[in-house]
């Protein structure tokens, strides 16, 4: 893996690599078939998280995934996020091999989190989101996969 140094005065290499890409999708059977029977992605993970108030799967493309997220009601976040903004683009998800310490970095580097300690998400990760007005518009996951935080 290349590392880039980052300019001085910046932060360092906060993010191992992209974890997975998020989409909101309100039929889930049919954005799966459409990224597996189309692009050719294979189904490696199918989850429902009552937490987080959705069905999950996880499509690999590469060394990294494709999560399509369904919501279990109307008034969930994805739910909410899809009556607002319609199906598309949800979130980016970076890995971490320390999501405490990264939060904490993150935090004493003055970004907006959503999450201030990490949750259980897809596979038994624990991960984090950072609010999109800290970055960039975007909302942001951190992931720390289970066989990690083992």
């Amino acid at each position: 893996m290349a590392i880039r140094t980052g300019a001085e005065g910046t932060l360092a290499v906060v993010f191992g690599s992209i974890d997975h890409i998020g989409v909101a999708v309100a039929d889930l059977d049919a954005a799966i078939a459409i990224h597996r029977d189309t692009y050719g992605m294979p189904l490696v993970h199918r989850e429902t998280i009552e937490a987080q108030g959705v069905e999950a799967a996880l499509l690999d493309v590469g060394e990294s995934h494709v999560e399509l997220l369904a919501p279990l009601g109307d008034d969930t976040p994805v739910g909410k996020f899809l009556a607002k903004r319609g199906p598309g683009l949800h979130h980016v998800a970076y890995q971490v091999d320390d999501i405490e310490a990264t939060l904490r970095r993150l935090r004493d580097q003055g970004l907006r989190l959503i999450d201030e300690s990490p949750r259980t998400g897809i596979r038994q990760s624990q991960v984090a989101f950072l609010h999109p007005s800290s970055s960039g518009g975007v909302l942001t996951e951190i992931v720390q996969p289970a066989a990690v935080h083992a």
